[in-house]
């Protein structure tokens, strides 16, 4: 019978529709919010999602603290700990992201293992897979790991990387690997449970509002946040899923791909979107003034491919499509009147 789990970051993007996959499934949700003043609103979208919310439970817990975790792990079955900062401007200090990522897994993953939770899904990312590598053409696959040494390791990416093997670190001491699974998404985009529109749909957005004149040559793998919730409640269902790490993350588009699918389905919005992208060579040397270009200067151009056979066996089917889950971003913001 569906238990009790503790969805850490439950008032985000991921961390909703982690808690609405599971409420559909039967299961309790304990979701944890650093501010508890957006319990009713995160309790509101999931009830207009469908869900029974009367299996939803709040508590308040902060990655950089120990109140509360005990307590919030106490009589769940398992973890999903999906709580992490994730921002687009990097800060000067780098320990701003690291600290809390780190940090917040360790007492997450931590107070699992101690109230004998029987899965633990840690949310990584590409980020963690993918970066600090010289030009390659094969697709990166769960066997790589982020080089923190290499070229283009921003502080998100240390902060991802440091976090998923603080996780693996933590399951191995206690003997306990198989009880964890990892899931390194791409960037996320997909309908939208309430306003916030997260870090990865504000580009969509910033496209749609016609911000981009021209597309920064920036490429990145996307998926669908559908994919990514129901990966996270494969990873916990399934035994042999257990330490092991899954790449689900699609197609990599370019800005412009990005911009010429969204073209195709709002006309209405056809005259913002860029048709056309910005040379590498300009884009580095804006770089040098641009805060956002600036930390992705080292990958501009570049793609990254990861293979998705673990992802898709864990799902049991292909990943659906990069560009329709852009559609279905776009889809939202203009149905919420976000842009």
């Amino acid at each position: 019978m569906p238990g009790r789990v503790l969805v850490t970051g439950v008032s985000g993007f991921v961390g909703g529709h982690i808690a609405r996959v599971l409420l559909d499934a039967g299961y309790t949700v304990r979701g944890s919010v650093r501010d508890l003043g957006r319990a009713d609103g995160m309790r509101a979208a999931l009830a207009a999602a469908g869900c029974d919310v009367s299996r939803f439970e709040v508590v308040a817990l902060d990655l950089l603290s120990d109140a509360g975790w005990a307590a919030a792990a106490e009589g769940c079955d398992h973890l999903q700990h999906v709580a992490s900062p994730f921002v687009i401007r990097m800060p000067k200090d780098r320990g701003d992201l690291v600290r809390p990522a780190v940090e917040g897994t360790r007492r997450a993953v931590s107070a699992a293992l101690a109230a004998g939770a029987r899965r633990l899904v840690v949310t990584s990312s590409i980020a963690a897979v993918v970066y600090g590598h010289s030009a390659r053409t094969q697709p990166f696959t769960e066997a790589d790991w982020t080089d923190l040494d290499g070229p283009g390791v921003t502080a998100y990416t240390e902060s991802k990387t440091r976090a998923e093997r603080e996780a693996w670190s933590l399951a191995e001491a206690a003997g306990a690997r198989d009880r964890l699974a990892v899931i390194n998404p791409g960037a996320v985009l997909g309908p939208l449970l309430d306003d916030d529109v997260g870090t990865s749909g504000d580009l969509v957005r910033r496209l749609l509002a016609g911000a981009m004149p021209i597309a920064p040559p920036v490429v990145l793998g996307y998926v669908d946040v559908r994919d990514v919730a129901a990966a996270h409640l494969a990873a916990m269902e399934r035994p042999a899923a257990g330490g092991r790490r899954f790449l689900v993350s699609g197609e990599t588009l370019s800005l412009l791909e990005v911009a010429d699918a969204l073209r195709a389905s709002f006309p209405a919005y056809a005259r913002r979107l860029p048709r056309a992208e910005m040379p590498d060579w300009l884009a580095r040397g804006l770089a040098r003034l641009v805060p956002s270009l600036r930390d992705a200067a080292a990958e501009i151009g570049r793609r990254k491919p990861t293979d998705p056979a673990a992802a898709e066996w864990l799902l049991g089917r292909p990943l659906l499509p990069a560009r329709a889950a852009a559609v279905a971003t776009a889809r939202s913001l203009v149905e919420r009147k976000l842009v």
